[in-house]
């Protein structure tokens, strides 16, 4: 019975793991662009089909040992279905708006579609996991896949370098991470988080602090949290744009959701000792990532910025240390997710009259003039990732100040908040280039349909009509945050 059970929980993740293997076993006899569309869409289907088995899961609350399959290796809780349904909208995003940018080059292959499904495979495994061993297997799953994507486009300098950069120094990182859990291992025991728990209470050794510092450095890179952030700028601008639409959103999202289930499930007696470390990337990586993005002149270097400077505002939900936060946290995840997507379909969007991408800021140079609704909703998502109200990011930011204050941290959200208006000087940047400099008249290509609707929807999700999804997005936060806090 316990085997049907852990079945019938894992049932989405089966479906991911079957259904990869039968579009993989596909795509070797199917080499042609309208075969590698079919399996896009197909993979697209599945994840829509994966997310309606997961959802439930959320609705519902679950939490406690009902949710515990495969001998307690593996949870389907309400906060591992809220981070599945973000990681699944994200990889589906970056699927379908794929096909028009590689088969313009050429470069369109089967394997993408099939790569994306692995990876989101192993993200769903990581916000799972409930124990040391499942974290790794899911992580690098993710990162395998995440290595090839990155140097999709073999006859590209740029993206081999990206997927060269990308895969030594993410070995470097789960290096570092496998010397963590092992020494984790070592003082505590035993790897399940309930057991690193009960193991790591009151005060420790200091072989058992240098694990924990291990850890969390392992998972800073994964973040793209300074100072392991090195990596984030090169490897977002050497690879394909939709494999960067991929790598901002859904990765980001697995990677942060695992953080803040290892530091509350499985460190959650030693707030003292992580916070502090949570504390300092938080800051560094609001003012480094702020002060990195001002003398960028490539739009996807300045959003690779950006998204290191709204990882600090990220964690400062997980520095609070609440369900407050940790659900400010969340609110905050998914309104950045749909503005990460929409700033990298708006860049895909900006093509030459030969279809050549436009990634530079001088040549969006009066990008209003002639390509309007495309120049207003990238100027929204500027201003929303900037934080200026009414549009929803401003939201996002709010709920992650307003817990800091309520645990007490009050001077954090004060720098927080002000090192936000640093972080509004790039993005304003782009906003001026924009409409008020002398137009370029580069980006002047069509673009597909699917982009333009993928972008519309993004717009309108951050628009102020984005406050209508408040109560309910607060109400799912709340839920999966406090499955994390149940004794």
């Amino acid at each position: 019975m316990d085997f049907v059970q852990s079945f019938r929980l894992a049932a989405p993740e089966i479906l991911f793991s079957l259904s990869g293997l039968i579009l993989l076993l596909a795509s070797a006899w199917t080499r042609s662009d309208r075969g590698a569309r079919v399996i896009t869409w197909l993979t697209v289907v599945v994840l829509v089909i994966g997310g309606a088995m997961i959802a439930p899961a959320l609705a519902n609350g679950a939490s406690g040992p009902d949710t515990l399959a495969f001998s307690a290796l593996f949870t389907a809780s309400a906060f591992a279905a809220f981070a599945k349904l973000l990681i699944i909208a994200a990889a589906a995003a970056s699927l379908v708006v794929a096909p028009a940018y590689f088969q313009r080059l050429g470069a369109y292959r089967n394997e993408y579609a099939v790569l994306v499904l692995f990876a989101v495979l192993g993200m769903c495994l990581m916000v799972s996991s409930t124990n040391l061993l499942t974290l790794y297997i899911g992580l690098e799953l993710n990162s395998l896949a995440a290595y090839v994507l990155a140097a999709f486009l073999r006859n590209d300098d740029r993206s081999a370098e990206a997927g060269l950069k990308y895969f030594v120094l993410g070995s470097l990182a789960s290096g570092i991470l496998l010397f963590g859990i092992s020494l984790t291992y070592g003082f505590a025991g035993t790897i399940g988080y309930d057991g690193i728990a009960a193991a790591l209470t009151g005060k420790i050794s200091t072989g058992a602090v240098f694990g924990l510092v291990f850890v969390f450095a392992g998972l800073a890179f994964k973040i793209s949290a300074v100072p392991f952030h090195m990596w984030t700028p090169d490897v977002y601008e050497g690879s394909p744009t939709p494999v960067t639409t991929f790598f901002a959103s859904a990765p980001k999202v697995a990677a942060l959701a695992l953080t803040v289930i290892v530091a509350i499930e499985a460190f959650g007696n030693q707030i003292a000792a992580w916070q502090p470390i949570v504390i300092f990337a938080a800051l560094a990586s609001i003012v480094i990532g702020a002060l990195g993005a001002i003398g960028q002149t490539n739009l996807k270097r300045l959003l690779a910025y950006s998204s290191i400077n709204n990882v600090g505002f990220l964690l400062i939900g997980l520095a609070a240390a609440t369900p407050q936060g940790v659900a400010g946290m969340l609110v905050y995840l998914a309104i950045y997710t749909a503005m990460t997507i929409g700033g990298f379909v708006a860049v895909l969007m900006l093509k030459d009259a030969d279809g050549n991408p436009v990634e530079s800021l001088a040549d969006i140079a009066g990008l209003s003039r002639h390509r309007k609704v495309l120049a207003a909703c990238l100027a929204m998502i500027m201003f929303s990732l900037a934080g200026i109200p009414p549009l929803f990011g401003f939201w996002g930011k709010f709920v992650v100040f307003q817990a800091a204050v309520e645990a007490g941290n009050i001077w954090l959200a004060a720098i927080g908040i002000a090192a936000s208006v640093i972080g509004a000087f790039y993005y304003l940047k782009v906003v001026k280039v924009m409409y008020f400099d002398e137009p370029a008249m580069k980006a002047v290509g069509q673009s597909d349909w699917m982009h333009q609707a993928l972008l519309g929807l993004c717009a309108v999700a951050i628009s102020p009509l984005g406050y209508l999804l408040t109560k309910p997005l607060g109400e799912m936060a709340a839920t999966a945050a406090g499955v994390l806090f149940i004794p």
